[in-house]
């Protein structure tokens, strides 16, 4: 199975103009969250289209979404990643089609085209599936099944419609990660080109506005998710507004296809045996807990140049520690052919190199935190330097917007001539010792006060320093 795979920093990078999305709404399994709707009147179905796009934080399987709760073939139809991570579409008791291609590249928003027309008089043109603009072909199925000439099918039919979540025999099968653009609609199905473009610079795929777009019968739907206090609101004038499930106005972000957000990365590789591969990724990639002993995890996006801010929030006073590492290169236990930068929960200071927890610190500029803390990081690629604040405080006579103290590092050839990326370190096998993490584009903590970059990006409850950015693809393009 070939694996679709954009790259550190993820797909649909920011380009220059063009139309931008600004929210998408988090769901997240473990709290049960999904969105549904019940049409009231039963309409075409035989004809629908469906437009989502997706950025994955967890991988397995995760319902998309489901068109009627019925337990037939013509009263129920799915859509999500199975257990491989391959793209399916359902009916009750049959699989439609499901890709050979497996979706794993978590750091990628992609934007997911449906088409369902059972009046084709050519059985294989019933269903159809772009991804990224481009459309599936029938030889890239590993299952391929065709619904009858002038088949019903679940949508518009009366019964239960629902995003993020399989509502027959459950719910069950939650989607994991974030959701944007969200557009339903029976009749004459529009064109994958009603939804996106190519950017003419750079060739990648990137959305339209489809604020106007009406849907072409009444039980339509689109979803932006720009109202806080009614994210199930649909913008279309059909006014098929979806009820929330477990969602709060907390679940709404700002990362989306037009500027797309670091966030933790559940495919890091290259742990050793001492160190252990036990990380626990949740609500959006922003949170971060161990299920085995001595568990590490490490941001989606790698940088070489430029300066750069986020803030983490460790739950507990002993054995978490956050900083950043050469990309793929954190081998804390007792292997020093790599490098790690960071601050232990404990008070030990800044560390180029081990972690101990009865470590000496190497840096006059460390300040000790505790459980609840926040902990501000400032990362100078420009001048391999990183400065750490404690509840807004940095450390000694530490001051990133001026270059003055914070940790050197421009001896540590493995961060200068290796990309670095955000990391952290959770000792304890118990996942209520975690990690709360702020990247700028979604987060659990608590934000009290609310600063964005001087460019407007991200949401943190400490002003990044002068000339410090937030980790997005806007500011990576532009500062990076």
């Amino acid at each position: 199975m070939a694996d679709i795979n954009l790259g550190v920093g993820g797909a649909n990078s920011a380009v220059a103009g063009g139309y931008e999305i600004a929210n998408s709404l988090k769901l997240e399994a473990d709290n049960a969250e999904y969105l549904y709707y019940t049409p009231s009147t039963q309409t075409d179905y035989q004809r629908m289209a469906f437009s989502i796009w997706v950025k994955r934080t967890e991988l397995g399987d995760g319902n998309l979404a489901e068109f009627g709760n019925g337990t037939s073939n013509t009263s129920n139809l799915r859509i999500g990643f199975d257990s491989s991570d391959r793209l399916f579409c359902y009916g009750n008791s049959i699989i439609f089609r499901q890709t050979n291609q497996v979706f794993r590249d978590t750091s990628a928003w992609y934007h997911l085209f449906f088409q369902f027309d059972t009046t084709q008089s050519t059985a294989n043109d019933r269903i159809k599936i772009w991804v990224n603009g481009s459309m599936i072909a029938h030889t890239d199925f590993e299952v391929i099944n065709n619904p009858g000439s002038g088949a019903a099918m679940g949508f518009n039919n009366g019964l239960q419609q629902s995003i993020g979540a399989q509502r027959e025999g459950g719910p069950v099968n939650y989607f994991k990660g974030y959701i944007a653009q969200v557009y339903g609609s029976g009749g004459t199905p529009p064109v994958v080109t009603d939804f996106g473009e190519v950017d003419e610079n750079t060739g990648i795929w990137k959305p339209i506005d489809i604020s106007e777009l009406t849907p072409p019968d009444t039980q339509g739907f689109n979803l932006d998710f720009s109202d806080a206090g009614n994210l199930g609101n649909d913008i279309s004038s059909r006014n098929n507004d979806f009820t929330l499930q477990n969602i709060t106005s907390a679940d709404q972000a700002t990362d989306t296809p037009t500027n797309n957000f670091c966030t933790w990365n559940p495919l890091q590789t290259g742990w050793n045996t001492n160190y252990g591969t036990g990380q626990v990724i949740v609500e959006g990639a922003t949170e971060a807990y161990a299920s085995t002993n001595y568990a590490a995890i490490e941001g989606s996006m790698a940088v070489q140049s430029g300066k750069w801010y986020w803030e983490s929030k460790p739950n507990r006073t002993g054995g978490i520690m956050v900083g950043v590492a050469a990309l793929n290169g954190i081998r804390w236990a007792g292997d020093t052919a790599y490098w790690s930068l960071g601050m232990n929960a404990q008070g030990i200071g800044t560390i180029l190199g081990n972690f101990y927890y009865n470590g000496t610190s190497t840096s006059t500029d460390a300040t000790d935190w505790t459980n609840g803390d926040i902990v501000s990081i400032a990362l100078d690629m420009d001048n391999y330097k990183i400065y750490m604040a404690v509840n807004g405080s940095w450390g000694g006579t530490s001051n990133p917007a001026t270059g003055t103290g914070g940790y050197d590092f421009s001896s540590a050839s493995n961060f200068t001539s290796n990309f670095v990326v955000p990391a952290g370190r959770i000792e304890t096998a118990n996942s209520s010792y975690v990690i709360e993490t702020n990247f700028g584009g979604y987060t659990t903590m608590s934000i009290a006060s609310g600063n964005s970059d001087s460019s407007g990006y991200g949401n943190f409850e400490y002003a990044p320093p002068s000339g410090y950015y937030a980790l997005c693809t806007k500011n990576l393009a532009e500062y990076g």
